[in-house]
C-alpha cells in the first residue's frame, strides 16, 4: 500500500508541476533560481537523460512500460518500509514518464517528456527524474546494507 501511495504522490506532483511549467514558462527561456547552478527552463525531451537517443522515443516508451510492469511484479515481494519507499519513488517516476510518452505530443507512444528544472547547464529534468534518482539511490543503499525486501533481520 505504501508503494502505491508514494507512486501516486510522485505522479501527481510531477504532472501538476509540468502543468504549471507548460503554462508559466516559455520554451528555451532560462529563469535563474540560484545563479547558473539551478534554474527553470522549459524543454520537451524526446530522448532519455541528457537528450540521449532523441530519434528513438518509442524505445523509451517500451522501456518505461517494462519498468512499470517489473516494479509492480516485484513490489509484491516488498515487506520492508524502506524498500516500499524506494519502489514507490521508482514506480511513480516510471508511471509518469510512461504517461508522457503515451499521451503527450507529438503522437501516441512517441510523446516528449516535459523537462523544466535546469541543473548548472548540465541537464534539464523534472520531478519524476528526482523521484527516480532518489528511489534508485535508496535501493542501492538498502542493497549494500543488506536490508531484505521482506523486512526482518539483515543478512
Amino acid at each position: 500500500m505504501i508503494i502505491l501511495v508514494i507512486a501516486l504522490l510522485v505522479v501527481l506532483a510531477d504532472q501538476l508541476t509540468k502543468l504549471w511549467a507548460t503554462s508559466a514558462l516559455t520554451e528555451g527561456e532560462y529563469h535563474s533560481l540560484i545563479g547558473t547552478l539551478l534554474g527553470l527552463q522549459l524543454t520537451y525531451n524526446s530522448g532519455a537523460a541528457f537528450s540521449f537517443l532523441v530519434d528513438a522515443t518509442w524505445v523509451f516508451t517500451i522501456v518505461a512500460a517494462l519498468a512499470v510492469v517489473a516494479l509492480l511484479w516485484f513490489s509484491r515481494l516488498v515487506g520492508a518500509r524502506s524498500w516500499a519507499i524506494a519502489f514507490g519513488l521508482l514506480l511513480g517516476g516510471a508511471i509518469t514518464h510512461l504517461g508522457d510518452r503515451l499521451f503527450r505530443a507529438p503522437s501516441f507512444g512517441q510523446g516528449h517528456v516535459v523537462d523544466f528544472i535546469a541543473y548548472a547547464n548540465w541537464f534539464i529534468g523534472n520531478v519524476a527524474d528526482i523521484a527516480i534518482f532518489f528511489g534508485a539511490l535508496l535501493a542501492l543503499v538498502l542493497a549494500v546494507a543488506g536490508v531484505p525486501l521482506r523486512g526482518g533481520p539483515r543478512r
